[in-house]
C-alpha cells in the first residue's frame, strides 16, 4: 500500500473519450484526487462519481483536479458519464496496471476463479507529485466532504511547504 509522503506513481491512461491523461501533466499546476473505484453503475460507485461531480468545481477553485480510475473500459465509462451526468474524467485501466501500482487490487476468488477486483481508494496528491493524504476502503457517504476539506487544508499550505503528511486512513466499507 501507497503511503502519505512517497511520489504518487506516473501514468497515462485513455478517458472516456479515448483521450489520454498522464497524472504528470498536473505536476507543478494543480492537486489531484486520484479515486479508485471497483466498476461503473455499481451503486456505491455511482454514489461516489456523482458526488465527486457534484463538487468538482469546488474542487477546481482550489486549484485541484478530480479524476476517477476503474478497470472498465472507455465506452462503459462514456456511458456511465452520460447515464449520471458525470462532470469528473474517468479513466480506463482494463488491465489492472495502475490499479496495482496504487495498491488498491485484490483478489477474489470464487467458484474456483480468481478474479483482480478494485477497492474503493482515493488519493490526494500535490501539486509536486507527492501523495499527502489516502483513504482505502472507503463508504462514499460523506467521503467526498472529508476529501474536500483535506484538499482545502493543502490549498491553505505555503507552497512547497510538504507539512501536515496524513497518516492513511482505512474507514469501514460498507457493502
Amino acid at each position: 500500500m501507497l503511503q502519505p509522503g512517497q511520489n504518487a506513481p506516473q501514468f497515462a491512461l485513455p478517458d472516456a473519450d479515448m483521450e489520454m491523461f498522464e497524472l504528470d501533466s498536473l505536476r507543478g499546476r494543480q492537486h489531484a484526487v486520484l479515486f479508485f473505484y471497483p466498476r461503473d453503475d455499481s451503486p456505491l460507485c455511482t454514489l461516489e462519481a456523482i458526488d465527486f461531480s457534484d463538487h468538482e468545481d469546488d474542487f477546481n477553485r482550489l486549484g485541484c483536479a478530480v479524476v476517477g480510475v476503474s478497470r472498465d473500459d472507455f465506452l462503459r465509462h462514456s456511458d456511465f458519464r452520460d447515464k449520471h451526468g458525470l462532470s469528473i474524467r474517468l479513466l480506463s485501466d482494463e488491465n489492472g496496471e495502475v490499479c496495482r501500482k496504487y495498491g488498491v487490487c485484490k483478489i477474489r476468488e470464487k467458484e474456483g476463479h480468481r478474479k483482480l477486483c478494485v477497492v474503493h481508494a482515493t488519493f490526494i496528491i500535490d501539486r509536486r507529485g507527492i501523495i499527502r493524504h489516502v483513504f482505502y476502503d472507503i463508504s462514499p457517504k460523506g467521503h467526498v466532504a472529508e476529501v474536500f476539506q483535506r484538499v482545502k487544508d493543502l490549498a491553505k499550505e505555503p507552497e512547497g511547504s510538504g507539512k501536515t503528511l496524513c497518516k492513511s486512513k482505512k474507514i469501514p466499507s460498507s457493502h
